[in-house]
């Protein structure tokens, strides 16, 4: 599958474990490549979806200079979305804790921005799903963050983990798109060029 992209060398510009497993899955050749300290500050007029894309093309132009020919970069970039606010990477186990609260019984968002980048071109989308948390204990809560370690994570938590398997109610969406990479719509996305 993906015959078409054998024109190119594909980079994923990402240290994510979960993005690595998601492009792996897809049968796809690739190579990551990640610069340190890549600016990931918006505008703060930018809402939702709008702000993961612009920091994945921000992350694609942090690489457009050290690109060659041929090479065709996916860089990405995931938001949890609550009440029209962003719940980032948590500070901590006490941060985490918070924003777990803050889900907590709740209905949110999930964007993922996705560009692709060659010298010649760039193309990015964004992906929504939505996620229904059940009710969480502050023992249910304090349990994973504890054993699961959530800090590197939008939103303090992975649905692919035990807090998904116990407190995520419904899922409208893709639930890939969630774990950081909306791999269905990469695939499409791919097979066009």
């Amino acid at each position: 599958m993906l015959d078409n992209l054998k024109k190119y060398d594909i980079i994923l510009a990402s240290n994510s474990p979960r993005r690595k497993e998601l492009m792996s899955g897809l049968g796809v050749d690739y190579v990551v490549r990640t610069l340190p300290d890549v600016d990931e500050s918006y505008p703060d007029t930018l809402v939702g979806g709008e702000i993961p894309e612009y920091i994945s093309r921000e992350k694609a132009d942090a690489y457009r200079s050290l690109m060659k020919p041929k090479e065709l970069l996916i860089t990405a970039d995931t938001i949890v979305w609550l009440n029209g606010k962003v719940l980032g990477k948590p500070s901590g186990r006490a941060g985490a804790i918070e924003m777990l609260r803050d889900l907590s019984g709740k209905l949110h968002q999930v964007f993922t921005g996705v560009c692709l980048t060659t010298i010649d071109w760039q193309k990015s989308f964004t992906v929504v799903s939505d996620v229904q948390f059940d009710d969480l204990s502050d023992k249910e809560i304090e349990y994973y963050v504890d054993r699961y370690l959530p800090m590197d994570k939008a939103g303090a938590y992975g649905v692919q983990e035990w807090i998904g398997y116990i407190g995520v109610k419904s899922i409208s969406g893709s639930f890939y798109n969630i774990m950081g990479l909306p791999i269905q719509k990469l695939y499409v996305e791919l097979k066009k060029l």
